[in-house]
């Protein structure tokens, strides 16, 4: 369960200062936050990441409170129960797509399952490039990749940051359906922060910033 309380961040002194409303999601949803840009969705998904820290308010994540963890434990607890997906593509230009699931593992400190890890590069479609560089994938393999490395650990929550927005509605259909699929299977919330309303249909669930 996920639940934000009177949330509110500032970058720096004198600059804008972000309000967000309450969030409450229970066991297993999944939620869909929309807004435009410069309206602090990413901004409200780092929050949720524990990237940083809120001025105020409180975040409650399976009944831990990230703000109140040290940074070394809050750092071992985003490792390990927190996945991201990312606009921009994070994969290790120098290891091959394998090399890279398995440094998201050993990373969490959790086993490296070779067969796991197979079996999830064949649910994306990424099996024959395993032992490929990510330099040589296509845009929507390097999302598919971006999404294996956001759920390889088995997390408790998966945060996609505008997954789709690149995407034409084919790939589009197919990130978000493989997302939610995702998160069921590891029986994770799933919280999609975009401003693509072509994604509202898929989510029972969504807010607007």
């Amino acid at each position: 369960m996920i639940q934000t309380k009177r949330l509110t961040f500032r970058y720096n002194k004198g600059e804008q200062t972000f309000n967000f409303p309450d969030l409450n999601v229970k066991a297993n949803e999944d939620l869909l936050i929309l807004g435009q840009s410069g309206i602090g969705k990413t901004t409200l998904l780092h929050l949720l990441a524990g990237l940083v820290k809120p001025l105020h308010g409180s975040i409650t994540i399976d009944k831990i409170q990230l703000n109140t963890l040290s940074n070394n434990k809050l750092d071992l607890y985003r490792g390990q129960h927190i996945g991201l997906v990312f606009q921009k593509k994070h994969a290790i230009q120098s290891l091959t797509v394998v090399e890279n699931l398995q440094a998201r593992l050993f990373l969490s400190k959790k086993k490296v399952d070779k067969s796991a890890i197979d079996d999830l590069l064949k649910e994306l479609g990424l099996f024959e490039h395993k032992n490929s560089n990510p330099k040589t994938l296509s845009e929507g393999q390097l999302q598919r990749l971006g999404i294996a490395m956001a759920v390889v650990h088995n997390p408790k929550l998966i945060l996609a940051d505008e997954p789709t927005s690149s995407l034409d509605d084919k790939n589009c259909t197919l990130v978000i359906e493989l997302l939610k699929k995702q998160a069921q299977q590891n029986n994770a919330n799933l919280i999609v922060i975009t401003h693509d309303n072509r994604i509202k249909p898929f989510f029972q669930n969504s807010i607007v910033l």
